[in-house]
């Protein structure tokens, strides 16, 4: 397979779709609807160093109990931890329906061989993932080798076979271009990535609304040509009720009613959670409270 087409993405044309996104009047029906979808597709995430057993279970207990003194708020999607922590969140999550995401395949930088990666991948499904995030080798991306990562990307998803679905990650801060993040997004799909995702969270720019578009039009053009759905995550960098909003009139405008689910769309985006039940809480009571009020892991 050959990835050397030329591609050109209209830079200023793709700021324009994104200035007519953004000027979008929600009613306020409409808003808290959108804020409770928001809600229902993000992924609250822990992915330091200094992660433990004891964090890891308080933010499942939070992905539990997001809002309990308010009425009717959904649960978030899922949590993604590293894949030694997988273990601890699936027995913290025990008869819940938010999924367990792993991330894999030596992130954030992706600078392994493939045989670690292999086993990475492994170890987060043998431990019990539903989901794998793993992240695409910039460098040999940078270096032209684009059939490097895709066969990488196959290699991947053959090892999930049916057992987790898989997101790939590009990190687009790093890729250098708009026609870069297409064409790494082509290339996630084709090798068959279950999700494209912007970032790993760790580089900035992370998530942007300009490479959220390019990558939401390059699934619906894979979309076009083949039936087959792809979902979207953009992560790192989405922080306020706002921008979620903002993003779900982007996604329903560009790829329609069917992507309106967590199924198909993510948010990565922890400290998002907590502005949404803010404002969620503003709507059912009356009051803002103080941010303190709801933990920040």
């Amino acid at each position: 397979m050959t990835f050397d087409k030329k591609i050109f993405i209209d830079q200023i044309g793709v700021e324009e779709r994104i200035a007519r996104f953004n000027t979008r009047s929600i009613k306020k029906a409409s808003k808290i609807q959108g804020l409770r979808l928001a809600l229902q597709m993000i992924d609250l995430t822990t992915l330091e160093g200094k992660d433990t057993p004891q964090k890891v279970r308080q933010m499942c207990y939070k992905a539990q109990h997001l809002a309990d003194h308010l009425q009717e708020i959904p649960n978030v999607a899922a949590v993604c931890v590293y894949p030694n922590h997988v273990k601890t969140a699936k027995q913290a999550l025990a008869g819940s329906t938010i999924k367990i995401a792993s991330v894999a395949t030596a992130f954030p930088s992706g600078n392994s061989s493939l045989k670690i990666k292999l086993q990475d991948t492994r170890l987060a499904i043998e431990n019990g993932a539903d989901e794998v995030d793993m992240v695409i080798s910039r460098g040999s991306f940078l270096e032209g080798e684009y059939n490097r990562v895709f066969d990488e990307i196959a290699s991947i998803k053959s090892a999930c076979e049916k057992q987790a679905r898989l997101k790939v990650i590009l990190e687009t801060g790093e890729l250098g271009s708009l026609e870069n993040v297409r064409k790494a997004s082509d290339i996630a799909i084709l090798a068959g990535a279950d999700f494209i995702k912007t970032s790993t969270g760790k580089i900035q720019p992370a998530a942007t609304m300009p490479v959220t578009l390019v990558m939401l039009d390059a699934i619906k053009d894979y979309y076009e040509s083949s039936g087959k759905m792809v979902g979207m995550k953009p992560a790192g960098g989405i922080s306020t009720a706002k921008s979620a909003l903002q993003y779900l009139v982007m996604l329903y405008e560009t790829l329609g009613e069917a992507w309106m689910s967590n199924e198909w769309f993510r948010f990565g985006a922890s400290s998002l959670a907590n502005d949404i039940i803010m404002q969620l809480g503003k709507e059912q009571l009356g009051v803002y409270y103080s941010k303190d009020y709801i933990s920040i892991d």
